[in-house]
């Protein structure tokens, strides 16, 4: 093929961003050769680098889809996933991806992204959005809350997380999943004495579950990891408590 062919071929099969593997197998051409054909393209501007044998037309501008080819064995996630499960009202300038493997963080096309690295039994529970050339994977609903409260950095602070706890629609055995997954005894005493808190409701099997893990460990957690170590302790769920109930309820309702 010559690179007009490779462009028709492109708007044929509807591929708008391709690793150039992938497609060096599609068309029966060595790699080396249609490397060369497409770096052609990409001089006349037709199609974008987005880094090293992985390419884009050249107004393709989906960052989670970029994100999925940055770091194919992960997920959107964090931050980037609550505002997908439309679950915050604010809206980050970085991509955050969850991945099993290193990478540095990068910006590609003016977007910053930011890999946080896991061990691959923590990268799991994703989900598939979107469709075709255009599909991306991001950590479900449960995931994600559990994963901003495991590491709660990469998300829009503690108000924004009780916000998006209080108006989440959880399913109990995909939650305690990813509570499994993440394998972190404090998120799962944050978020059973939060649920009570706040009264969520069809939560008694998790809280259940729950409880069953606050007896097996006796070593006390502070409810806000980002703030002092002070308040008054809640012997049910070992829990330092430091933000009041009437603040845990106000950030709920986004009046905090």
């Amino acid at each position: 093929m010559n690179v007009d062919e490779i462009l028709v071929f492109l708007n044929d099969a509807e591929i708008d961003i391709f690793e150039i593997n992938s497609l060096s197998l599609q068309i029966g051409e060595k790699t080396g050769q249609l490397q060369r054909k497409i770096e052609t393209l990409v001089k006349r501007g037709l199609l974008s680098r987005i880094e090293k044998g992985k390419y884009c037309r050249h107004n393709f501008n989906n960052e989670f889809v970029i994100a999925n080819y940055l770091a194919p064995e992960g997920a959107v996630a964090y931050w980037s996933a609550l505002n997908l499960h439309g679950l915050t009202t604010q809206f980050p300038n970085t991509v955050f991806v969850q991945t099993p493997k290193l990478k540095r963080n990068k910006k590609v096309f003016g977007i910053s992204y930011q890999f946080i690295k896991v061990k691959p039994s923590k990268a799991v529970c994703y989900e598939q959005s979107g469709y075709g050339n255009h599909a991306f994977k991001l950590t479900t609903i449960e995931k994600t809350i559990v994963d901003c409260f495991d590491l709660p950095d990469y998300n829009g602070g503690y108000a924004e997380l009780i916000l998006a706890l209080s108006k989440a629609k959880l399913n109990n055995k995909k939650l305690i999943e990813a509570a499994k997954a993440v394998d972190n005894i404090a998120v799962i005493k944050r978020l059973g004495y939060l649920m009570e808190v706040l009264q969520k409701e069809g939560m008694s099997f998790f809280l259940k579950y729950a409880l069953d893990c606050v007896k097996q460990k006796y070593n006390v957690n502070i409810l806000d990891p980002s703030l002092d170590d002070k308040g008054v302790f809640n012997n049910k769920w070992n829990l330092r408590i430091n933000i009041s109930e009437e603040d845990i309820l106000a950030m709920s309702q986004n009046l905090y």
